[in-house]
């Protein structure tokens, strides 16, 4: 069996967390999808290889963002030439820095931020 897994995900305001996005993380917007009402139901991003959806939270379908439902269980993990400029430049955007970027014991330069968003994204690159 073959199949490609995209994550989805929810946030509290999409336009916005396509713009922080873009920004920190360089990823390239490939589609937005609104309704009749506005709302964000479907936008696709891309970055390198790997490609993301995400929508605006809305109570009443049960689509709701980590923020709303007091965090994240998932860990989203990036794989990055320079993951301590790419917190850095997150953490200017609005993010936070969870776990500073480090050298870690098992080969590779890592550490935690959580976006604007409640997303919880493992920033991972090899060391120098």
């Amino acid at each position: 069996m073959t199949g490609e897994l995209q994550p989805k995900l929810l946030v509290s305001d999409a336009d916005a967390a396509i713009d922080f996005y873009t920004k920190a993380l360089g990823a390239d917007l490939t589609s937005r999808v609104a309704d009749d009402q506005g709302i964000v139901i479907h936008a696709e991003l891309t970055l390198g290889g790997a490609s993301f959806a995400l929508a605006q939270s809305v109570d009443e379908w049960g689509w709701l963002d980590p923020v709303s439902v007091g965090g994240s269980p998932v860990l989203l993990m990036i794989d990055l030439p320079d993951p301590g400029a790419t917190a850095d430049r997150m953490a200017q955007l609005g993010a936070h820095i969870v776990i500073p970027v480090e050298d870690r014991p098992y080969g590779k330069r890592q550490g935690r931020v959580k976006d604007p968003f409640g997303h919880l994204w493992v920033l991972s690159g090899d060391l120098d």
